[in-house]
């Protein structure tokens, strides 16, 4: 009952699995895998077919495995926001090897160094690259104090960081 709630099928846990959705399917797939408090739990593509809600109630169950139970999780995905928001460790792969590998931060540093720093004063919008992102805000709020509104610090994404990767490797074939 505890891992059927985890995985938020209790409203169907007396239904047959050939009733449940594809997501709700998935969703149980899940649950079998933590039977037991496996020490490494091997995942593949597991929110595919998940509604949002269902997607983020599985990232706050992987979430509880990894920290609280002390779960290593391996997983294997297309979704590189999913991939981001869950790993601390990233492999990508390129023609059947591993060309990076790394936390997301760190692979987003060594691809795109710069970040964006966007802010509005007095209404009008100003965007700013740069290698320190700190440092800029902190001379930002030096120079304009309270004045500077809409403060946003953009680094590449993981998605981005992925591309650059790919089309690196792909050049260097």
């Amino acid at each position: 009952a505890e891992l059927i709630d985890a995985v938020g099928l209790t409203e169907h846990a007396d239904q047959r699995v050939s009733r449940l959705s594809g997501g709700q399917r998935r969703r149980l797939d899940v649950a079998i895998g933590i039977v037991g408090r496996p020490e490494v739990l091997f995942l593949d593509e597991p929110t595919a077919g998940f509604d949002p809600q269902a997607r983020r109630d599985f990232h706050d169950l992987a979430h509880r495995l990894s920290d609280l139970d002390d779960t290593t999780i391996l997983l294997t995905t297309h979704d590189l926001d999913e991939a981001e928001k869950l790993a601390d460790r990233i492999l990508v792969l390129a023609g059947g090897r591993i060309v990076a590998d790394g936390s997301p931060d760190r692979l987003a540093r060594e691809v795109a160094r710069e970040a964006q720093v966007r802010w509005s004063l007095g209404g009008a919008g100003f965007v700013h690259a740069t290698t320190d992102a700190t440092g800029f805000v902190r001379d930002l709020f030096a120079q304009h104090g309270d004045a500077v509104a809409d403060l946003e610090v953009r680094r590449a994404t993981l998605e981005d960081t992925y591309m650059a990767i790919v089309q690196k490797e792909e050049e260097q074939a």
